[in-house]
């Protein structure tokens, strides 16, 4: 029996079924909206850049504070999603992120349009980490691994739906109605979350436990940072996500397009390559480590490594511009970083008591969108530096990896004895649960 399914057997385990799944449905469709709105910029980066006259490091900073903000409020929207609940987070996120779209929509201006892409960050931030508890609430322990990979993967069809539809809907009728149409998508998940989320099954109610202010809010962040599980989950996450992250979000279609000399919709279709991959290998990931839990670092690792070989043999291949097959291929394997960064989330979970779920998750989603940050950062700067040297500017990627692998070989020991010792307290205090 995997350690997954031990866990499941604690008294108190949510019972899933169609409620649950009808519940959470709910949730995952306003991650789902949040992800269409996040990753807008993607296809229409290019138009971007004409519309507010800018650079492309100008332009990288639109997606830099986006980035910014949503890692800035992981923390704390953890901390809120224990104290408040899922659905008030939700209902707050939906609401910021709508507001978000639509100012982009009619921002006349650069930094007009800065601040409705802030505002969107601050939204989207409030999705996720919501999800993920929303989960935990509604199933059992053993299928945390897979429904976490189940909600990673209809956060990837929104991104399919920014790259075929808004794509679409941008070039036919233009930047103003492609963007304000897109945020009635916003209103309508926010009216099915006031109507119809619930945070917890009947029954299910987690106890109560006091809140003391800031030393509540010091004592949750330090004791989840202080679990190795919840740092590993941050590198794993860091490592694993930014490649693709930073290809989807913004750079991939100037690289297709202007170093690759690919049409428009044929970057668009590799762009889509990558979703569809991830969505497929989301679940192959979900159900491996339900399986086997010890997949997990060998998937995040092999993950890793394979991408970093992609990027090394695309940006070093000696012709003008690389083949067809080894984009595809490329886009292929980048599919693979969104199910390899949920990984991280498996080694935060069993971390930490459900009380501290919010703030866990929190501190681990962190992890990839400052890699993504960072990289954006970087590549923009080079392309300027270097006259648009595609190939210099996309070997940023590498000194993320190799930062990133070092601190998961450092934490991987010291994470996989605390959860050997956590899954043994656990299985004493079920023998010790009083028969009903």
């Amino acid at each position: 029996m995997s350690a997954a399914e031990r866990t499941a057997a604690l008294p108190g385990d949510p019972p899933g079924g169609r409620r649950a799944v009808a519940v959470w449905s709910i949730g995952v469709a306003v991650y789902f909206v949040a992800v269409i709105f996040r990753t807008s910029l993607g296809v229409a980066g290019l138009d971007a850049a004409d519309r507010f006259h800018v650079n492309a490091s100008a332009l990288s900073t639109f997606s830099i504070l986006q980035l910014l903000v949503y890692a800035g409020m992981q923390i704390p929207v953890g901390l809120l999603v224990d104290r408040l609940g899922t659905k008030k987070v939700l209902s707050i996120g939906a609401v910021l992120f709508t507001a978000g779209q639509l100012g982009f929509a009619f921002s006349p201006t650069y930094g007009t349009a800065l601040a409705s892409r802030a505002l969107l960050g601050c939204g989207d931030a409030m999705t996720f980490i919501s999800v993920l508890r929303l989960g935990t609430r509604w199933f059992p322990a053993r299928r945390g691994p897979l429904v976490a990979q189940l909600a990673g993967l209809v956060g990837m069809a929104g991104n399919l739906v920014s790259t075929l539809v808004l794509s679409r809907l941008l070039h036919g009728i233009g930047w103003t109605p492609a963007f304000a149409g897109s945020a009635l998508a916003g209103a309508v998940v926010l009216v099915l979350t006031l109507l119809f989320l619930k945070d917890h099954p009947e029954g299910q109610e987690p106890e109560p436990f006091p809140h003391q202010g800031a030393a509540y809010v010091r004592r949750q962040i330090a004791a989840s940072w202080r679990e190795p599980g919840t740092r590993l989950g941050l590198w794993v996450h860091f490592t694993t996500q930014f490649p693709a992250m930073v290809f989807l979000l913004l750079w991939g279609l100037p690289f297709l397009v202007e170093a690759q000399g690919l049409s428009r919709a044929t970057a668009g279709e590799l762009l889509t390559l990558v979703v569809l991959s991830n969505m497929v290998i989301g679940l192959v990931y979900g159900q491996i480590v339900a399986r086997h839990h010890a997949a997990r670092l060998p998937l995040a690792l092999g993950t890793v490594g394979a991408t970093a070989l992609m990027w090394a043999v695309t940006l070093a291949y000696p012709g003008e511009h690389a083949p067809m097959w080894l984009l595809l291929v490329l886009c292929a394997v980048l599919g693979a970083c969104g199910p390899a960064s949920m990984l991280g989330f498996d080694f935060a979970r069993p971390a930490n008591p459900p009380e501290r779920q919010g703030t866990a998750s929190g501190i681990t989603n962190m992890g990839g969108f400052i890699a993504s940050m960072t990289t954006l950062f970087a590549i923009g700067v080079l392309l300027d530096a270097t006259g648009d040297d595609y190939t210099v500017a996309f070997s940023a990627v590498f000194v993320l990896q190799a930062l990133g692998v070092s601190q998961i070989l450092r934490l991987r020991g010291r994470a996989a004895q605390r959860e050997r010792e956590r899954l043994v307290a656990s299985r004493v205090e079920t023998v010790h649960v009083p028969a009903a």
